[in-house]
Order: C-alpha cells, then structure tokens, then sequence
C-alpha cells in the first residue's frame, strides 16, 4: 500500500482489517508491532510499521448523537466529510473543519491537525472523550474529567494506543458565506496582519512568497454574525469575480462555492467540495505552527527563501488557529500562524530544502506539522513542548514494550 501522495510504501509485513473494536483488541494483543491507518493523507511515515497494520475503513458503526449534551460519538475511521453529512442532516455542525474534509476524525485528532481562524481552536479542541486500545488490548475511555492523561493523549501520534472512537462537541448548523480577493500587497498584508486575519471567521492567504503581492485572499464569514453586504475590496485586494482555484492555472469546479453565496458549514469552511474525492494526489506537503505575533517577522524570512522556495511550490497557504492545551499539540498554549507548503512531486529537493527553512523559523518557536515533511528530530522537538518529558513518561507507561513504536517515533520522540 501507498499513502495518499504515492510517496511512502508502507512496509507492513501483514494487513487487518477488523470490523469491530473486540477484534482490534485481540490483533493488537497478538502483535508485537502495530499501528493503525486511516485515510493515508499523511506525507511521512508516522503510520508506517514492520509489523501489522491495522486499517480502520471496516471499523463500523454509525454516529450516535446525543442532541441534549451537544455531542457526537464516531468510530475512529470516519472522515470528517461523513460527520459533517450526518451532523448537517440532523441540524448540527462542527466549530472547524480542515480544507479537505476526506480525512478522518482520529487521524487528523492524533496529528494536531486544525482548520482556521484566529478564534477557532483546532479540529482536536472538539474532542470531549476518546476511546483508545492499549497496547495489551484492553479498551480504556479517557474523557475530560480525566484532565492531565486526557491532555497527553488527544495528540497522541498513535504511540498510545489505537483511537477506536471520540466523542466530539457538535452546535447548531450555521451557515457560512466565502469570497475570494486577489493581488493583496505584501507590505499592507504584514504591517496589519492581524487586521487582515481577524477579518472573518477563517482568512487565508495563498502565496507562493514570489513579487510584491499575495495571490489570493480566501475570507469565510459566518451569516449569524450579522455582517452587512460583501465588501468589493479587501485591504486593497479587489473581490474576485468568478470562482477560483489556490492555484491560480486550475480550475475552480471542485473548490466550495464563493462569490459571498451562503451556504451551509460543510460546504464552506472547507476549501475542497465533499463531492470531489481524491484517490491520490501528486503534491507533498510540510507547514510549520508559530506564535502568531511573530507572524510578520517569519514570512519575511519566507519571502527572502522565494529564490530556493518557489521553484518548488504549488501554493502556500498562511492561516491562524487558536491556541489549545494537548500536550503534542502544535498550537499548544500559542495562537498561532501556519505556514503550508504544498510542494511539487521533488522530494529530495524539498527534504534538502527543510532544514534550511526549519533555521530560519527556529528563533519564532516554529512547531512542525505533525503528519507531514520535517527535518526536525527529537532532540529539536523537546524544547518546543513543555510536555514533550511528561509524554515519553506517558507512552512509556501505556507501552513498556515499544508496540506502537516505529521509526518516525524513534526519530520524533524518543531519539537523542
């Protein structure tokens, strides 16, 4: 098997697919190495492992919402465009969605993975309880009530157990209006990005670091917030007007709908329709999380690397999240700004490239997406994460043996 971008083989030596959490148990009993796999849109090898791999798209089970508590429960293995569907058709929806709503719930959870917004927390602040097996097979439910375990174990890189179900807070269906702005000026854009990014429920800025202006402006507001007619100009950026691709060559047909139509949440907080399933995808991808005040700073970093950078990049994407308490989290206790790069199918070029960028963002606290290309080992990490010790500690009691180990953990985690 590949992964999504079709540059990772997997190695697994065998492949399960069980259709029901006592089955995970006696596989993972059984085995002495084992990792879950959900949808494959991660571009390293965090699920990768020698021994079993255990693939979560027969976990059945449909998802049970409780109206009254305002929560979900889903099995592991739904992707957030299944959820979003079933939420939407019982009057409900999610505070965040991430720009492709393909991947699933507990494997975007487990990587810190996060939508948009400078008031918005990421797709993990949802979580109310999570159901893991451990390394000995047992079930064990963590909830909120559980406080520092809980914390450790929402952004858990899979080396604490295999995520079975999540119990997610879910709010009213609301809609949401999207509109895109083109040619934003640099110099404008970074004297008053704050201003820029607060201007709507999720603001995105799509780059590719080269000239004096911003590609494009994707601005998604939320109709209930009572904001008057779409305004024809955005910090100087003019309204576009007619649907656009990030990329500006390509065609708009799978993007959500723009133009400032109103539309439900899961067809506007995303960036990519439902409708539009990717099988693969020729592009690799890396982003990096820092304290949003330092925002100005690193992207001027990021415009001087333009010479080395753009050559190799489809599109950046610059967009905000709200700071959060899980432990591994990359926006953990930080507001922050991230920085996307989806790059061209190179990737010794690109890997050879990371280090040199991941320098240049070291003195703003940069944290590497979790799921995605980085240079950084254990060693780099460990400052970054004042939890990063109590973590070990924490995979260390629930895996003695090293079950969930492989080498991305070996590297990220537990190397010198």
């Amino acid at each position: 098997m590949k992964n999504w971008a079709g540059n990772l083989d997997y190695s697994a030596a065998g492949v399960e697919r069980p259709a029901s959490v006592e089955e995970i148990s006696e596989l993972v009993a059984a085995a002495e190495r084992v990792k879950p796999l959900g949808t494959r849109h991660c571009f390293n090898d965090i699920a990768d492992t020698s021994g079993t791999q255990i693939v979560l798209d027969g976990l059945g089970g449909a998802p049970e919402l409780d109206s009254a508590r305002g929560i979900v429960r889903v099995p592991g293995g739904i992707s957030y465009g299944e959820l979003a569907r079933f939420l939407e058709s019982n009057g409900f929806g999610l505070h965040n969605m991430a720009s492709l709503p393909h991947i699933s719930v507990a494997g975007a959870v487990q990587t810190g993975t996060h939508g948009s917004g400078v008031g918005n927390r990421g797709l993990a602040a949802a979580v109310k309880a999570v159901e893991l097996v451990r390394a000995s097979g047992e079930v064990q439910r963590l909830a909120e009530a559980d406080g520092e375990e809980f914390l450790g174990s929402v952004v858990g890189l899979g080396a604490l157990g295999i995520v079975t179900s999540l119990e997610l807070a879910v709010e009213p269906t609301y809609q949401v209006r999207q509109q895109v702005f083109e040619s934003l000026d640099w110099e404008r854009a970074l004297a008053e990005f704050d201003d820029v990014v607060s201007a709507g429920y999720s603001v995105s800025l799509f780059t590719d670091y080269y000239g004096d202006t911003i590609g494009q402006v994707w601005r998604k507001v939320r109709v209930d917030a009572g904001e008057g007619p779409a305004p024809s100009e955005f910090f100087g950026a003019q309204a576009a007007t007619r649907p656009r691709h990030p990329l500006p060559e390509m065609s708009a047909e799978n993007c959500t709908e723009q133009l400032d139509v109103p539309g439900p949440w899961l067809d506007r907080l995303p960036h990519f329709r439902h409708e539009f399933t990717p099988s693969n995808g020729d592009e690799l991808q890396t982003e990096y999380l820092l304290p949003r005040e330092h925002a100005a700073a690193a992207l001027e970093r990021m415009r001087a690397l333009s010479p080395k950078l753009t050559p190799l990049l489809f599109v950046s994407e610059i967009r905000t999240i709200a700071a959060d308490d899980f432990w591994l989290s990359p926006s953990y206790r930080q507001d922050s700004v991230a920085l996307h790069l989806t790059w061209k199918p190179r990737q010794p070029e690109v890997e050879a490239l990371l280090p040199e960028i991941e320098e240049n963002l070291a003195p703003f606290g940069a944290r590497p997406h979790w799921g995605k290309l980085f240079a950084a080992g254990a060693a780099d990490l460990a400052p970054l994460y004042p939890r990063f010790e109590d973590f070990r500690a924490l995979a260390g009691k629930h895996d003695p043996a090293g079950k969930f180990r492989n080498a991305y953990l070996e590297r990220v985690l537990f190397g010198g």
